[in-house]
């Protein structure tokens, strides 16, 4: 079964791109006109469970993520290929690094969960569960995760559409997948990683990346996107497209 998928760009550089618990192939539509279309070839693969794959069956696991885009990868013909992951995806690429490492060129995690997964007070982890079946609450958890700051129009709009484009079965169990799942200690950590946070995400932010992506990637550099929470994608587009392509050009070049 292939993923669905959208590409943007013809370029020589294949970037695979990994959506959140929150969004979709189609999450990053925001910075889609802004990349480099004559350098980069941009994959972004619906899990499944979310968009084109809604109502596609699967274990919904961290590790099926991982080899479907590895599978897409190889049916696309794409040997050798970049990969940039949000959030849950951040924590799919990853694992790809870890099944296929001779395959990835460079990471660019944004805002993602470390491969340690991330461990809640038991009232956090409660509404993270109960967000499945309530917008409501999925609107709270974004609102959090962004400082607090954002319109309520944005909020309702997200959260609107991440009830739209996941089903609840595999939304939930997607939750456990990123907040449980543990394979720090198969990092081996050669590969070159550029990790991007938001100034204002209280979660996913700079002392957690201190403590987890630039401890076990020698090559792992982080940049602070000071205007962005946990969406920099919807937050601050053109500064992400930036941050993003300065480091892919680099990994364009020789090995």
């Amino acid at each position: 079964m292939a993923n669905t998928f959208h590409r943007v760009g013809h370029g020589s550089h294949p970037v695979l791109v990994l959506h959140g618990w929150f969004g979709d192939a189609h999450a990053f539509e925001l910075i889609e006109p802004w990349l480099s279309r004559d350098d980069f070839s941009y994959l972004f693969m619906d899990c499944r469970g979310y968009g084109g794959m809604r109502d596609a069956p699967g274990a919904y696991t961290i590790d099926e993520i991982a080899s479907d885009a590895l599978d897409l990868m190889t049916a696309l013909g794409h040997e050798r290929f970049s990969v940039a992951g949000h959030s849950m995806g951040g924590m799919a690429i990853e694992r790809m690094a870890v099944l296929a490492p001779e395959r990835v060129r460079g990471m660019v995690a944004i805002a993602p969960v470390p491969c340690g997964g991330i461990a809640y007070d038991a009232a956090t982890r409660s509404l993270l569960e109960a967000a499945a079946g309530d917008v409501g609450i999925r609107r709270t958890i974004i609102d959090h995760s962004t400082g607090g700051r954002l319109p309520a129009q944005w909020l309702d709009w997200k959260a609107a559409y991440s009830a739209a484009h996941a089903s609840p079965a595999a939304f939930a169990a997607y939750l456990p997948a990123w907040a449980d799942t543990d394979f720090s200690n198969e990092i081996v950590g050669n590969h070159r990683l550029k990790v991007l946070v938001g100034g204002h995400d209280p979660t996913f932010n700079r002392a957690l990346m201190e403590r987890t992506y630039l401890r076990r990637y020698r090559q792992a550099t982080m940049e602070v996107l000071q205007d962005a929470g946990h969406y920099p994608m919807n937050e601050t587009p053109l500064a992400l497209v930036a941050a993003m392509e300065s480091f892919l050009k680099d990994a364009s070049g020789p090995e």
